[in-house]
């Protein structure tokens, strides 16, 4: 099993961009309309940017399933990539009424939404999710949590006996671990 996090290779998503701005502009009054363009592939958050250049996000990570989903002609598929989530993937999954009858189904809809591709499936939605093998699903739940709150799960401990000051990740950096 395999996942790719920051500094890893992956498809390169779309980032904004900025656009000219027109000689003589008030920075900050009307600015231009941002355009789309392929980020470096393995870009991760950036430092902040120099004056004149725009900081890029890596919005999309690659994933490898422990056991793989099987379609309908018994092909399995196990690499993918999810994308990290918006407020709306969390929110619009509330509205579902499987959701409403089913609390524990949330997840289920939430990774039909942020998984954008897995194997050669030509579409991953709620349905694919949801013949998923446990351990997939256990794996994919995990994997969403660490993308989706990197860095929120740090703190700074003091090792008892050599006063060493570092960083922990209170939320694991394997499936199943914290």
């Amino acid at each position: 099993m395999k996942r790719s996090l920051p500094g890893a290779a992956t498809a390169a998503p779309a980032v904004p961009v900025q656009a000219d701005v027109a000689p003589g502009a008030v920075p900050g009054a009307a600015a231009p309309v941002a355009t789309m363009a392929p980020a470096a592939a393995g870009v991760a958050a950036a430092a902040p940017a120099a004056p004149g250049r725009v900081d890029t996000l890596r919005t999309e990570f690659d994933f490898e399933l422990p056991r793989g989903y099987v379609d309908d002609t018994g092909a399995v598929h196990r690499r993918g990539v999810m994308r990290l989530s918006t407020a709306r993937d969390e929110l619009v999954p509330l509205r579902d009424v499987r959701v409403r009858e089913n609390p524990a189904y949330l997840s289920v809809v939430l990774l039909g939404r942020v998984i954008t591709r897995l194997g050669t499936l030509p579409m991953v939605h709620d349905g694919i999710v949801e013949n998923m093998f446990a351990s997939d699903l256990a794996f994919l739940q995990d994997f969403y949590e660490q993308i989706n709150a990197e860095g929120h799960t740090l703190a700074s401990v003091t090792c008892p006996n050599c006063a060493q000051d570092f960083e922990i990740d209170l939320g694991g950096s394997r499936l199943g671990e914290s």
